[in-house]
């Protein structure tokens, strides 16, 4: 077993590992930079190297800041969290040559993976569906209205090496198309230094579900069930759960049959995430799902099938890369309740999900029976304009899915995060929403149901109640007695409640 392993990240994912090294009694060690001196992360690790200035470009981006450091420190393996490095296969690579153990799949595996036209061909010579969609890299703006047209729209133009809704554009006609590519092309560039492009076909109202899985170096490969991901903005999840509420045992064996598979087709091990699209409707009783990407690493998402499997996913990704083989079969998976997960993100929802950065004034975690909060900040803590403005991720378990519903509401009540904007106010309106507690879920439901609409409905009619029960409270003082005593107390109260959703803080 490893007796360091530095950590090539920061924020929440930082502790969360910090925390599964702990457990096994390895040390953690940590990289900063100039802005993270005082991060969460940087206080709970047993050591802390400094990287370089704010700009991902100029420290968590810099592969050979990292392999450094890891040489300065004597830790024998890397691991990359999610984001920044942990897609490279060039950094799994420099690892290896540096005789450092990467904590995830192998280089070639998530260079397949990588690529998307790559990956696409190689899935679906497994007998795993896919998306209509080009067969090759668009060669210019004309291949790419060539292929459309054969495709059909609407379609979604989308970036080879890309992810996380960067290089991503859906395209209803030939002008937006038109208009479109290049702009799609200088956003691939931009964000992954290789501008090819793809065509797919769009689903106009699908679910996203994906797999987890795990394969340790001896080929054994299982899956852990499926999460549902289908609340996002911006084509960035915001809510995950698992089970899925759409999903019964048959569907899922198929979907962990084509999730297998494909991890097979990339000789894949560690933890990796097969995600599908599901078309809304049935056709003879069958959902119909398609191949949309490997994720190769840990996922933002993966707490809440820790929380209905009981495994530490972190751990295993630990214990298979120092050789140890996987101690589950298929069988051996039971799941148990329901899990959902917020992120919790310095956004405002009603400016389009805006980052708002800036520094956390007052900070108290939600806690109780079912509740998991992973975090990586508290109060004082910056959230800088320079990296993701996730704040943390609330999970709620229950023995049912409504149960799970019921808690992450009173969580959401608990939470209290001052100095910036945040998502909370959406998700407790999300989850109060009719077509979400039945579980009608697809891609498109926050612009579906008008949740941001909703929301500010909600906001301005909460605003105005300290207002009136002042005035009320003014009145009620006016009509008593001048000689009530100094001692009495007024009905009237000028603050909202404690369980509304949009008190102010």
């Amino acid at each position: 077993m490893f007796k360091k392993i530095l950590i090539a990240n920061r924020g929440e994912i930082a502790v969360r590992i910090i925390r599964a090294c702990r457990d096994l009694g390895i040390s953690p060690v940590v990289v900063f930079s100039e802005i993270d001196r005082d991060a969460l992360h940087v206080k709970l690790s047993d050591e802390a190297h400094a990287i370089g200035p704010s700009s991902s470009l100029e420290s968590y981006l810099v592969m050979e800041k990292i392999i450094a450091a890891a040489r300065r420190s004597g830790a024998e393996a890397i691991h990359p969290g999610y984001g920044f490095l942990s897609e490279s296969d060039k950094f799994a690579q420099a690892c290896e040559d540096s005789s450092l153990v990467f904590i995830g799949p192998s280089a070639a595996s998530m260079k397949l993976m990588g690529d998307k036209i790559a990956s696409r061909a190689a899935v679906q010579k497994a007998g795993v569906p896919i998306l209509p969609g080009s067969p090759r890299p668009l060669q210019s703006r004309e291949d790419a209205l060539t292929m459309a047209s054969a495709i059909g729209y609407p379609v979604m133009l989308k970036a080879s090496a890309g992810g996380g809704g960067k290089g991503l554009r859906l395209v209803g006609s030939q002008e937006e198309l038109s208009s479109l590519y290049e702009i799609a092309r200088g956003e691939a560039l931009a964000s992954f230094g290789d501008p090819t492009l793809l065509i797919e076909k769009n689903l106009v109202q699908p679910r996203h579900i994906e797999l987890q899985v795990l394969g340790d170096l001896e080929g054994n490969l299982i899956h852990l069930g499926e999460r549902e991901c289908s609340i996002q903005r911006r084509h960035q999840k915001l809510v995950e759960e698992s089970p899925s509420p759409l999903v019964d045992h048959h569907f899922r064996e198929k979907l962990g049959e084509a999730a297998v598979a494909v991890a097979k087709t990339a000789h894949y091990h560690n933890a990796g995430t097969v995600e599908f699209l599901v078309e809304a409707e049935t056709t003879a009783g069958e959902y119909k799902f398609y191949f949309l990407e490997m994720n190769t690493r840990l996922q933002v998402e993966h707490p809440v099938t820790e929380l209905v499997t009981g495994i530490d996913l972190v751990r295993e990704q630990i214990l298979i890369a120092a050789g140890s083989k996987l101690v589950y079969r298929q069988e051996d998976i039971q799941t148990r309740g329901a899990a959902i997960e917020c992120r919790i993100y310095a956004e405002d929802p009603q400016k389009s999900f805006f980052p708002s950065p800036g520094t956390i004034t007052t900070y108290f975690e939600p806690s109780g029976p079912g509740i998991r909060t992973d975090s990586g900040v508290c109060a004082g803590s910056a959230i800088p304009v320079e990296y993701d403005p996730l704040i943390s991720k609330v999970i709620a378990w229950g023995e049912d899915r409504e149960q799970a519903i019921g808690r992450m509401r009173r969580a959401l009540g608990e939470y209290k995060i001052g100095g910036v904007p945040t998502t909370l106010p959406f998700f407790e309106v999300l989850l109060s929403h009719p077509a979400f507690v039945k579980g009608d879920l697809h891609t498109h439901f926050i612009e579906e149901h008008q949740l941001i609409e909703r929301l500010e409905k909600e906001s301005k009619r909460s605003d105005t109640v300290p207002l009136i029960a002042a005035a009320l409270n003014y009145f009620f003082e006016a009509q008593q007695p001048k000689s009530r005593s100094h001692g009495q107390r007024s009905l009237w109260k000028n603050y909202l409640r404690y369980s509304d959703p949009f008190r102010k803080w």
